[in-house]
């Protein structure tokens, strides 16, 4: 695995979605450890941001608060059931499996989520329209990230 700044962009961004202060991923003889730490309350703005370690160490940011959208009760969220990178469609020239005002049955696949090299189908649990897709192709979902809505 070629470890480049997108990648590792990615899993700061997840690290910083989800909470995390520290994620390990191995993949081959790749071994890429980053850790946050979060600022000095008192110190914070005056001291220099630490050195990078050899293991990719990244610095917290400045904590911002998430709104997350809520759905009418009639809509159900289709939640990320693992961490990977987002696909809509099964291969890159592919029309994508759906689109915002499809209707979907329980069972249809929605997208695909690659996982260590594994395209993982994730399909609907629910019989409805999909009124809301909520990542770009591409971006790599956190678990239990919101990735439809589907109005039921």
């Amino acid at each position: 695995m070629d470890l480049n700044k997108k990648i590792l962009d990615q899993l700061v961004e997840l690290m910083q979605r989800d909470g995390l202060d520290r994620l390990r991923v191995r993949v081959g003889d790749l071994d890429v450890d980053l850790r946050m730490t979060p600022p000095k309350s008192h110190d914070a703005a005056s001291s220099p941001p630490p050195p990078p370690h050899a293991h990719a160490t990244a610095a917290a940011p400045q904590t911002h608060t998430e709104r997350r959208d809520e759905a009418p009760p009639n809509v159900r969220k289709v939640l990320a059931p693992l961490v990977g990178v987002f696909y809509r469609a099964p291969a890159p020239n592919a029309p994508v499996f759906v689109n915002v005002g499809d209707t979907v049955s329980e069972g249809q696949v929605l997208c695909i989520l690659e996982a260590m090299k594994l395209m993982n189908e994730i399909v609907s649990e629910y019989d409805g329209r999909v009124v809301k897709i909520c990542m770009n192709d591409a971006d790599l979902a956190s678990l239990h990230q919101e990735l439809f809505w589907i109005e039921t």
